[in-house]
Parts: C-alpha cells; sequence; structure tokens
C-alpha cells in the first residue's frame, strides 16, 4: 500500500511579509510504532486452528479426500521436476570438471576425488528435496490407487440408475434423439471405466502379490487401463461439447420455464459456462496424460506430467475449498 504524503506543511504561508513573531517550535515527531509481533503471535493459534478446520472439513468426505491427495501428488510432482532441472546445470558443470580432470592426467594415474568437484551442499540439499517430494508423490498416488479399489462398487450403482432411466422413458412417450444420444455416451462411458477399473485393480493387486498377473502382464494391463481412461475422457470432451451446443439451442420459454426471472436464468448461465469451462480444461489437461500412460515409452516429460496434472488439481481444490468454506 503506498504511504500516502501530507504536502500542505510544504507549501507557503501566505502572507505578504515574514511574521515578527518567533516561529512556533516544530511539532516532536510520531514515535514509530512497534512491529505487532504480539498481536500476531496472539492471533496465530486461531488462524492455525481455522485452517485446520477448513482442511479437516475438505477430509470429511471420500471425494473430498481424492481431492487433496491429488493437489498433494501433483505439486510435489511438478516440484520435484522443477528442483531436479534448476540444478541440473551444475550436476553437468561438475561432470564436465571430473571429465576434464581425469583427461588431463596419465592413463595409470589412480583417481582421488575431491569434494571441490562435487556438486555443492546446496545442490546436494536440493536432489535430496527432490527425491524426497517424488517419494511423497509417489506415496499419494498408491494412497488414491487404494481409494478406487471400491470403484467397481460405485459404478454398480451407476449402472442400476442407467437402467432405472431407462425404463421410466420406456413407460412414458418416445424419447427425442437427444436422450437417445445421451444414453450411448452414458452406457459407452460406463462401459469404459469398468474395464479401466478392472484392468487396474488387477494389475495393483497382482503387484503386491494377492493375484497372479505376471510383471510382464501387470504393465500391459495398466497401459490397456490407461487407454480405457484416455477412451473415457475422449468420450467425455465429446459430452461436453453436446451438451454445449444443446444449450445453445434452447429456445426463451425453455430458460425462463417456471417463471424465472431474467436475474435468475442470468446467474444460471453464468454458474452453468462456469462449470463447463472447468471441466472442459481439466479434461483437456488429462487427455495428453492418458495418451502418455498408453504408451511404453511414454510421449511427455517429466515435469509435463507434473505439470498438466496439476491444472486439474489446482481447479478441484480451489472448488472444495470454496465449498467447504465456513
Amino acid at each position: 500500500m503506498s504511504t500516502e504524503v501530507n504536502a500542505i506543511a510544504d507549501l507557503p504561508t501566505g502572507d505578504p511579509v515574514p511574521s515578527s513573531a518567533p516561529a512556533p517550535a516544530p511539532a516532536p515527531a510520531p514515535k514509530p510504532k512497534p512491529f505487532p509481533l504480539r498481536e500476531l503471535l496472539a492471533a496465530a493459534p486461531s488462524n492455525v486452528d481455522s485452517f485446520l478446520a477448513h482442511l479437516q472439513r475438505c477430509l470429511s468426505t471420500p471425494s473430498g479426500i481424492d481431492t487433496v491427495l491429488l493437489f498433494v501428488c501433483y505439486s510435489s510432482r511438478l516440484s520435484s521436476a522443477v528442483l531436479t532441472t534448476l540444478v541440473q546445470p551444475a550436476l553437468q558443470r561438475s561432470a564436465e570438471r571430473l571429465i576434464a580432470l581425469a583427461n588431463a592426467l596419465p592413463p595409470s594415474t589412480t583417481l582421488i576425488f575431491n569434494a571441490k568437484a562435487l556438486p555443492s551442499s546446496s545442490v546436494a540439499f536440493v536432489l535430496e528435496l527432490a527425491r524426497r517430494l517424488k517419494a511423497l508423490s509417489g506415496l499419494t498416488s498408491e494412497a488414491r490407487t487404494i481409494m478406487r479399489l471400491w470403484g467397481l462398487l460405485g459404478m454398480y450403482f451407476w449402472a442400476r440408475r442407467l437402467v432405472l432411466k431407462l425404463r421410466e422413458r420406456k413407460t412414458q412417450t418416445e424419447g427425442k434423439p437427444e436422450s437417445k444420444l445421451d444414453t450411448t455416451i452414458a452406457w459407452t462411458q460406463l462401459a469404459t471405466c469398468v474395464v479401466f477399473q478392472a484392468l487396474e485393480n488387477a494389475a495393483y493387486l497382482s503387484s503386491k502379490g494377492i493375484m497372479s498377473l505376471s510383471p510382464a502382464a501387470q504393465g500391459k494391463a495398466a497401459m490397456w487401463s490407461a487407454r480405457f481412461w484416455g477412451s473415457f475422457v475422449g468420450i467425455e470432451l465429446i459430452r461436453l461439447w453436446y451438451d454445449s451446443v444443446k444449450r445453445g439451442r434452447r429456445t426463451r420459454s425453455e430458460k425462463f420455464a417456471g417463471g424465472k426471472t431474467v436475474a435468475v436464468v442470468e446467474r444460471e448461465e453464468r454458474e452453468w459456462t462456469d462449470t463447463w469451462r472447468k471441466s472442459v480444461v481439466r479434461y483437456l489437461a488429462w487427455a495428453p496424460l492418458t495418451l502418455h500412460w498408453s504408451l511404453e515409452q511414454g510421449l511427455v516429460s517429466e515435469m509435463a506430467v507434473g505439470g498438466l496434472a496439476s491444472i486439474p488439481s489446482v481447479i478441484q481444490m480451489r472448488d472444495l475449498w470454496r465449498n467447504t468454506a465456513a
């Protein structure tokens, strides 16, 4: 915040001649207020308590736990990749120094490495921090995989809801073409998710010795699981585009159905557009990653993985934090 300067004291007095009266003594300068350390320390416990209470609300549901783990997983993965990249020049210089030293010596010379030829302690610290962050990312990723083991149970109820909707439509008049397309998209997404989850479960449980897939079969199951996840992402992007087209075709009577006012319609439109855009951004970020995980050699760098996956994680974490505000 910019400091406000009082320039009135710098203006002339307006007297035609200097006054013969003695000049008044200058007012003593105000003493600077001490830094409110005591107040900050007194308020710190309540601020920490408020933050922890908010975090507790975020972690009160399975979806909230998954969102927090997603955020921790990919923010730590991105941070690890960034730190590793930052120290690469120092490591390269150290390697070049060692190679030049070795080349300058006779072939029969015994090399004894000096600590000065190795990276500095700060570089070593950064590398260790990057290693720990990557380990944290791996741990939270495995935790999310364990939580998804029960995903097939939720997909059963997803299929049950689709069956009930299908029965309701059969008892009514013929559905519109849009309704049939919606149903086709929903059933296709369900099928891809079931295969994705079954393959991921088989690969993970086999890696822990619970199921009997060989290591080679585990790798193939993990790749095909990612491919079906990628199919779901592609279909979801198509569905989002289709939803946007449908919403744009609504008539005025459909928009104002139920006696809605203009303000209500505008608010609903803003909320729908905001949600739609965030969904599009999330799935556009996941799309190249599903392709990356579907290939044996991968497609993008470690930093790109962390950066792309951080986009949906930040979006979801912001929404979760906002929705759980007291």
